[in-house]
């Protein structure tokens, strides 16, 4: 016997529906529920303490350390810890302030996107967004293959499995990859616990080895003399090595990442008892401390890390192939402290990797949802959370294969991606504190914007992948997006419809009796307009003078939101004739949402009717699609067509 999917939909119980209904399954709210970047709590009552929450952002930006030290050796050679400290001061002057700011004015998780989202309307506001989810989408799908790429180095270099998996690393790659696919396809449920304690045993790790590198650079008499006499001869003076520090450090841009992470997760943050959703000021607090201890551990580590595996190794030993190239730290582990503790090592860095792509992913899976379905610009699949994992699984498949799981190479894209976020958030800061007339802060975060724009700048000019693959993602989104509206075009696109006292009044007055509205275009709104438009309907449609009228004018509020609320409002303009007002995205959209509710209310079939526009019906059909406007009398036709496939119970639509 048939049964009901979760989706409404009927099934036979065949192999096909059941796949279909196991693929389908979990909307955007079980999206949601994944733990990431991006991740809601299932209820904001609840929450964990600022420093749990921490580590799930350090899967993430601590994770980076298993392949920032070995960049920034290839990036800047024996200047790598000037460079590294030049990076730092950036982080806790620039990045850090923009951050907790961004974290004041965007609590519940929704980051620099939302923000500048509202400082821009209409279509330039949505194209702006699709842009940054361009970039979004190449710093979530690049973390993933990157970190798995680094995953494999880790593998791949172990003295244990060297033999076996060398020459493999693309194949190891794409299996890691799918691996975690898997993991989504099967569901993958919040663990801030295991976020904790990989976090903790990863750090520790680090900081023994950081330790033992330490202690022997320190011991060794010949190895800070070396290195600083070859840097003397290298770059010259100080104030050279400086000026050249602050040229290279832009190439050391991916220890930024993980910024835009630690404000995202603010909605598992727990706040006070006090706190309202409208000013959560707890988690505020929670949020700006989890920044703060992120970015100092970091910090630390960054400045130390390079500085001993500048020291420690050589330089050859970084270069693609070697045996430090993406795994310096665990160079250093297998080196200096034996081959069991560099098997842990390896399995703790490998495991933080393995998780910091499935906290990309769980970003990716809240990220798109969010701001895509409210354009109207997502497909119905994609509300759904296997087909999304099959779709950037592939995408990761394919960009594994074209850089060959190559950390290196990937680096230029995951730092375009993270820069470009960095900057849009110090922008977007730099104008609120100016709407808030805060003078010192404008100009500070002015300053840090700029230092972002040369970042951005310097990071793009010489590693111009990043921005080719960041516009792939773009024009992919934005291609699937107006094709995905288009489409849907005629969707009754409303959430719901309330009326006021006064249009209350007016549909139970004409309950009982036969109910006709005019659509009418609101323009002088003198007694004259209402005159002629209401004698042209009745003799265009035969509607005898003792038949009730009501007009409904819709006014555009803006066209380029996809759903909206409709207010209907009742008025009786110069003392005779009856208008129900409302604002909408669309006329014909508004108008069919207002006759079916009608319908449902008054348990009638109502009439409404339009007069033919005059000009090219693809012409119109662009102003409705643009504009919400055009030629509103087939469109809201069509648009009750789709809405209620039943003619009996369809309303009526004239045109006359």
């Amino acid at each position: 016997m048939a049964g009901p999917t979760h989706d409404g939909a009927v099934s036979d119980g065949g192999p096909r529906h059941r796949f279909r209904a196991w693929l389908l399954e979990g909307l955007t709210d079980m999206a949601r529920r994944q733990p990431g970047p991006h991740a809601q709590p299932e209820s904001a009552d609840k929450g964990h303490p600022w420093w749990r929450v921490m580590c799930l952002t350090g899967l993430d930006y601590f994770s980076t350390l298993g392949y920032q030290p070995g960049i920034a050796a290839l990036a800047a050679g024996l200047l790598s810890p000037l460079a590294t400290v030049v990076l730092v001061v950036v982080t806790l002057v620039g990045a850090l302030p923009v951050y907790r700011r961004v974290a004041e004015e965007s609590p519940h998780g929704q980051g620099s996107i939302a923000m500048l989202e509202r400082l821009l309307t209409f279509w330039k506001g949505k194209l702006f967004v699709l842009t940054l989810l361009g970039f979004a989408a190449t710093d979530f799908l690049i973390t993933i293959t990157l970190s798995a790429a680094d995953a494999t180095a880790h593998l791949v270099e172990n003295p244990h499995l060297t033999s076996a998996l060398h020459g493999h690393e693309v194949a190891v790659t794409l299996i890691l990859v799918g691996m975690l696919g898997a993991v989504f396809l099967k569901g993958f449920t919040e663990a801030i616990g295991i976020a904790v304690a990989l976090v903790g045993v990863y750090l520790l790790l680090n900081a023994v080895v950081v330790a033992v590198g330490l202690w022997h650079v320190f011991t060794a008499p010949h190895v800070i003399p070396d290195w600083s006499n070859a840097l003397t001869a290298e770059r010259g003076s100080p104030l050279v090595m400086v000026g050249v520090a602050l040229i290279i450090f832009p190439k050391l841009a991916l220890g930024l990442s993980g910024f835009e992470t630690g404000v995202a997760v603010m909605p598992h943050i727990e706040g006070k008892p006090g706190d309202t959703e409208e000013r959560p000021t707890g988690r505020i607090h929670g949020a700006r401390k989890l920044l703060t201890t992120a970015a100092v551990i970091m910090s630390v580590f960054l400045i130390t890390s390079s500085f001993i595996t500048t020291l420690l190794i050589p330089q050859k030993a970084f270069e693609e192939g070697g045996p430090a190239n993406g795994r310096a730290l665990a160079y250093l582990a297998h080196e200096y402290l034996g081959s069991a503790f560099g098997s842990v090592y390896d399995a703790s860095t490998i495991a933080i990797l393995w998780f910091a792509g499935a906290s990309a992913m769980a970003g990716l899976l809240n990220l798109m949802p969010r701001y895509l379905p409210r354009y109207g610009m997502a497909p119905h699949w994609a509300r759904a959370v296997r087909p999304m994992v099959l779709v950037f699984i592939l995408v990761a498949f394919l960009v594994t294969w074209i850089f060959e799981a190559n950390v290196d190479a990937q680096g230029g894209a995951y730092a375009t991606g993270v820069l470009v976020l960095i900057t849009s958030a110090a922008i977007a800061v730099t104008i609120a504190a100016r709407r808030a007339r805060q003078r010192g802060w404008s100009l500070g975060f002015g300053v840090i914007s700029l230092v972002f724009l040369y970042t951005t700048a310097v990071n793009v000019i010489e590693r111009p992948d990043g921005v080719k693959i960041g516009a792939c993602f773009i024009a992919g989104i934005m291609a699937v997006s107006l094709l995905s509206r288009v489409a849907r075009a005629f969707e009754l696109r409303v959430t719901s419809v309330t009326f006021d006292a006064m249009a209350e009044r007016f549909i139970r007055d004409i309950a009982h009796r036969r109910i006709r509205f005019i659509a009418n275009k609101p323009e002088r709104r003198d007694l004259a307009e209402y005159r002629e438009k209401q004698h042209q309907i009745r003799t265009d449609n035969d509607i005898p003078p003792e038949e009730d009228i009501i007009f409904v004018e819709v006014t555009v509020a803006d066209p380029s939101e996809f759903e909206s609320e409709l207010r209907v409002c009742g008025e009786v303009v110069h003392g005779r004739y009856r208008v129900l007002t409302l604002q909408s995205a669309t006329i014909p959209n508004a108008l069919a949402a207002l006759v079916l509710r009608v319908r449902d209310e008054t348990g009638q079939r109502p009439h409404i009717y339009f007069e033919w526009t005059e000009g090219n019906p693809l012409a119109h059909f662009l102003r409705f699609f643009l504009f919400g406007q055009g030629e509103v009398a087939p469109v809201t036709r069509e648009v009750l067509r789709e809405a209620e496939p039943d003619r009996a119970r369809r309303p009526h639509v004239h045109v006359g």
